[in-house]
């Protein structure tokens, strides 16, 4: 029997005031959506049917896939109502998945427990004993252990309230069956919506079994309703992310306080201080340290590379023993060879920085080629940018750059040359030579600085 997954997220979220429908608010990097459009992918299913609403065309633009069909709910008249949006597309020989687009910290492994051959045939839900059932569904057991019915909070008795097994909003159900319970529902209940959840009783009316699994970790069940959900959810992920690290052998100085927004791969013996952010796709080779409030996105470092504290690097490849900060900023296509500094308030941006070169305080070096042994001195600056065009600097091996220096690109900086510090060079300077660039300093007697008046 083939397998549709369909994932409600039509949702406004009015709770998270905000024009961003509510699955595409960001969680550890990823809209929420994304981490249920993961789990269902890896059971690859036959079909993945999404059914949107409130700004629709915002999801479709940022899941745009072949392996996605949309459904779409013009009207928010219930949950129900919304998985009917998708039935027309889906084979009657099929099972079905519901998922919901606003649970995104639930697990592939919990998915799977639903499809164990015990349940074939049946009706099967995904539920949670949770200490603070208010707001969720409560699920209804017989003396057998089996479900008869779902209660929604605001159609509860109050000893029906005291009830902490809970439903997830994820099913599994036979769509042959589901689509004559689908039209059997009906809009009898406080909210004036047509409930997904009074299929669970016209399955039993119908001699179906619904057998409920509870989670083993109650936060997989976490909706996401509002700005205070979203930050819970944030640091469970983050915890997750930690703890896989610590498996993996890498040192958190202070695992509450680690951020990955992305994928991160590590080698051996690798530190992560406090409050650094990792983004994108980042590769820390072995024994690379990386300092406290450090942002590294979409870079690689090579072994025992250092990148100290307060620095920004996004698009970096550094190879081997590199010492980066304090206080740095690398950009994009930034690349350092083996044993280069970077020191403290140095910006590098689309610049090659060859092995065992320095550029230790104060400058800014873009659109650059430096050679091997280079030292650049504080307060250099690259003039790359003539109001229209980006232009090239080569420094070559060896060379000796003086604090204060302005190279007007585009220009050439021969091999073992040195400029004298305070100079503004705009032709090439030669190899082997001393090149200096100064206006004449003259002290003028007559002058007096200015002075405020009472």
């Amino acid at each position: 029997m083939s397998l549709a997954v369909v994932i409600l997220a039509a949702g406004q979220g009015t709770r998270m005031r905000s024009d961003v429908p509510k699955v595409l608010h960001p969680l550890a990097g990823e809209s929420m959506l994304s981490y249920v459009i993961d789990v269902a992918r890896q059971l690859e299913p036959e079909q993945i049917n999404i059914v949107y609403g409130f700004e629709g065309e915002k999801l479709k633009e940022k899941f745009d896939s072949s392996d996605i069909t949309w459904s779409h709910q013009s009207e928010q008249l219930g949950t129900g109502h919304a998985l009917a949006q998708a039935m027309p597309s889906v084979s009657k020989n099929s099972e079905i998945l519901v998922m919901c687009g606003d649970t995104p910290l639930i697990t592939l492994q919990s998915i799977k427990a639903l499809f164990h051959k015990k349940y074939n045939e049946q009706v099967t839900l995904l539920t949670s004993v949770v200490e603070d059932p208010k707001n969720y569904g409560r699920i209804i057991r017989n003396n057998s252990g089996s479900i008869e019915s779902i209660i929604e909070e605001r159609d509860a008795t109050e000893s029906e309230k005291l009830i902490k097994e809970v439903n997830t909003g994820i099913m599994r159900l036979p769509a042959n069956g589901l689509k004559g319970w689908l039209k059997k529902i009906d809009i009898n209940n406080k909210q004036k919506e047509f409930y997904l959840t009074d299929v669970v009783s016209l399955a039993v009316k119908d001699g179906y079994q619904v057998n409920g699994v509870i989670l083993d970790d109650e936060s997989e069940a976490l909706g996401i309703n509002d700005r205070y959900d979203l930050a819970i959810a944030e640091r469970i992920i983050q915890s997750r992310n930690a703890s896989m690290l610590l498996d993996f052998g890498a040192t958190l100085i202070d695992p509450d306080r680690f951020d990955l927004r992305g994928e991160l791969t590590i080698g051996k013996d690798v530190v992560i201080d406090v409050n650094a952010i990792f983004e994108g796709n980042v590769i820390l080779k072995d024994r690379v340290k990386i300092g406290p409030n450090v942002v590294i996105r979409n870079s690689q470092l090579g072994n025992d590379c250092q990148v100290l504290e307060n620095s920004v690097l996004d698009g970096v490849t550094a190879g081997n023993n590199c010492i980066i900060g304090p206080f740095a900023r690398l950009r994009p296509d930034s690349y350092l060879e083996n044993n280069v500094k970077v020191g403290n308030f140095v910006e590098i941006k689309k610049s090659n920085i060859s092995s065992k070169s320095k550029i230790n305080h104060l400058s800014y070096i873009g659109d650059t080629i430096v050679g091997e042994k280079v030292n650049i001195g504080a307060g250099t600056v690259t003039c790359n940018y003539d109001g229209d065009k980006k232009h090239q600097t080569t420094i070559g091996d060896d060379v000796f750059i003086g604090s204060g220096t302005m190279l007007v690109a585009p220009i050439e900086v021969g091999k073992s040359a040195t400029i004298a510090a305070g100079s503004t060079i705009t032709k090439n300077a030669p190899a082997d030579q001393l090149t200096l660039a100064r206006g004449k300093q003259v002290t003028i007697k007559s002058w007096k600085r200015p002075k405020k008046k009472n």
